[in-house]
């Protein structure tokens, strides 16, 4: 058990390691707008980095960092572990259904072209968001009152969970709260993905069939490649989310049918690792998709570089020509000696 929890330990700090410094870049590139994606498909992304960040930030560095570098700190005062219990569970639904939202939207403008133009909007990506987020913390709020109070020597009272499996409401509330994150989630990614797929087969034969009838079949067709690019985002941020996010519906599978986790608690770790990993695989997936992203992260990196050579060049201490016996222009001059 020892070495299981020092195992998890060091897969948590390797997790955290530069990971919130890649989500705050991936903010800051994408909320100026030159990558070349849609306006409200910029909207989306940007929300799922500034969620994602808030992920490490609660769960990972706060919650577990801190419990485990830091076991009697204000971290475990009552209220403080509560808010906290709150603000863990509404992050972790908030990145979860965005994935959905973000899933939708594109689902939307590939496969739904009469929905497209009234959906697919900066205005409608906003209130899908700011939903999103709404419902998700509001839904926590209960579990504000899942810790009680106890007395510990210190300055403060300590929190503990209390004893909900014998206590039907709880136990329904805590059920319903994993089928909404993250079984219904997957669920629906999985098929509007598989939806999205089979129109795209379909669409993709229809159009080569036309422009076979119509010239040699080999014209590049931009349609079909902006067509592409948006799947192959699409695909590779909910296929990232189904890949990593499997461990854990598997384990929610198998206790509620009533097996024994006692012996897999290192899978149950692994799939709390993969979870919060998925927190931190967006800005990689947009550096491997987007050529324009890929740029505009390249110069982002390079542009301070550039800025503190130029700086230090013009603070450069110039040649005091003062200090020489004899200088040339002033003997063109007839000046001699200086």
């Amino acid at each position: 058990m020892e070495n299981e929890t020092v195992n998890s330990e060091t897969m948590v700090q390797n997790l955290k390691k530069g990971h919130h410094e890649a989500n705050l870049m991936t903010i800051v590139i994408l909320s100026r707008g030159s990558c070349g994606l849609a306006r409200c498909t910029g909207r989306y992304l940007v929300s799922m980095a500034a969620v994602d960040l808030l992920v490490i930030i609660f769960c990972v560095m706060l919650n577990y960092l801190g419990s485990l570098y830091f076991p009697f700190s204000i971290l475990t005062h009552y209220h403080v572990c509560s808010l906290n219990s709150i603000m863990n569970a509404a992050v972790v639904d908030c990145s979860v259904w965005l994935t959905v939202a973000f899933t939708l939207d594109r689902f939307v403008a590939i496969c739904l072209q009469k929905w497209k133009a009234r959906y697919c909007t900066v205005g409608t990506a906003t209130g899908v968001i700011t939903t999103v987020c709404t419902v998700s913390y509001l839904r926590n709020i209960p579990r504000y009152f899942t810790y009680v109070a106890v007395d510990a020597r210190g300055p403060f009272p300590v929190c503990r969970l209390r004893n909900l499996c014998t206590k039907t409401p709880w136990a329904a509330y805590l059920w319903s709260c994993t089928i909404l994150t993250p079984l219904i989630p997957y669920v629906c990614i999985l098929l509007l993905n598989a939806l999205t797929v089979r129109y795209v087969l379909v669409a993709s034969r229809v159009r080569k069939a036309f422009r076979g009838q119509g010239g040699d079949g080999k014209q590049v067709d931009p349609e079909m490649e902006n067509r592409r690019r948006s799947i192959i985002l699409l695909f590779a941020i909910s296929g990232s989310f189904i890949v990593l996010w499997v461990t854990r519906v598997v384990v929610f599978v198998f206790q509620e049918m009533l097996l024994d986790m006692g012996p897999m608690v290192i899978v149950m770790q692994v799939g709390d690792m993969l979870m919060y990993l998925n927190s931190c695989t967006n800005t990689c997936i947009y550096a491997l998709t987007q050529a324009k992203f890929r740029e505009e992260m390249r110069r982002a990196i390079t542009q301070p570089i550039h800025l503190f050579l130029k700086l230090s060049k013009d603070l450069k201490p110039k040649e005091n020509l003062s200090t020489h016996w004899f200088h040339p222009e002033a003997a063109r001059r007839g000046g001699g000696a200086v």
